[in-house]
């Protein structure tokens, strides 16, 4: 049997992505409420409410704009012979792997372009404005967002002729450390040390989304945690420490900004000018 082939059929991977979401969503959710790193300063369930209600609107949205996925695309791109890997024949094993980690690459550049980029800032500064950071932080993104991404996935796809797997295994892989790496979970020291050399743990993640300008713009990594340490944009430790870190941006304060209406329309609000440094965005006409 074709086991790549078997996996990848719409069917296949829309459930094996659904489990995999679902299973680490409920492992991460029971982990930091029994394993807590900070303390919560917002009401849990009125975020994940709202938290959860964004995804399904990013979903909806989705299915509405763009009819086909990502593993179909890879797939239609190798038909066409589109693409590196393709086109250099290269055994498979090997556009498997390299595809996975340069998926990865790619999207770390995306992520430091969304802090660069003022019209961009815009949009992904929904993500930062979360007032407190667990599981379900890793799933707030504005829905133009996601588009906008998701159209950096398919140029990498098309220019990698990355294999229809390994795009399968990159966005389980992508989803299921976006959850982990923003989990409200206090890991043993020795094992939050040994893990952040190869992948990206919450206590790295975390000062990303600090108040703090230098500490944003740090730690854009979301899979492997070398693309940060090679690119000099790696921060170890919060200044106030993990505890005392105060989470968020300053121009979302207020509980109600974490509604969803709130948060659909948070792209079109504030100050019309360029982000100057960090997040330290002012309330503005």
């Amino acid at each position: 049997m074709n086991y790549a082939a078997f996996i990848t059929t719409p069917e296949n991977a829309s459930m094996l992505r659904l489990t995999a979401f679902i299973g680490i969503l409920a492992v991460m959710a029971i982990l930091e409420w029994r394993f807590p790193r900070r303390e919560r300063l917002i009401s849990t369930p009125f975020r994940w409410v709202n938290n959860m209600a964004l995804v399904f609107v990013n979903s909806a949205v989705l299915r509405l704009v763009v009819p086909v996925s990502l593993i179909w695309f890879a797939d239609h791109a190798a038909q066409q012979n589109w693409g590196l890997f393709n086109l250099l024949d290269a055994p498979y094993w090997a556009g498997f792997l390299l595809s996975i980690i340069l998926l990865d690459l790619g999207i770390y550049f995306q992520h430091r372009l969304f802090h660069a980029v003022p019209v961009l800032w815009r949009l992904h500064r929904l993500h930062h404005a979360d007032l407190d950071y667990d599981v379900t932080t890793g799933l707030r993104f504005h829905p133009i967002e996601i588009l906008l991404s998701l159209g950096v996935k398919f140029a990498l796809v098309a220019t990698l002729g990355a294999p229809a797997a390994a795009v399968l295994m990159f966005e389980v892989v992508l989803n299921g450390m976006s959850l982990f790496n923003h989990a409200n979970l206090k890991m043993p020291a020795l094992l939050d040390g040994v893990l952040r050399v190869f992948v990206v743990t919450p206590d790295v993640h975390r000062v990303h989304h600090s108040i703090e300008a230098a500490e944003t713009d740090s730690n854009f990594g979301f899979s492997l945690s070398c693309w940060d340490r090679l690119f000099g944009t790696y921060r170890a430790q919060p200044e106030a420490g993990h505890e005392g870190m105060t989470i968020g941006i300053e121009l979302f304060r207020q509980p109600a900004d974490l509604r969803l209406d709130r948060m659909l329309v948070q792209p079109f609000v504030g100050n019309t000018g360029a982000r100057t440094v960090g997040c330290r965005e002012k309330p503005g006409n």
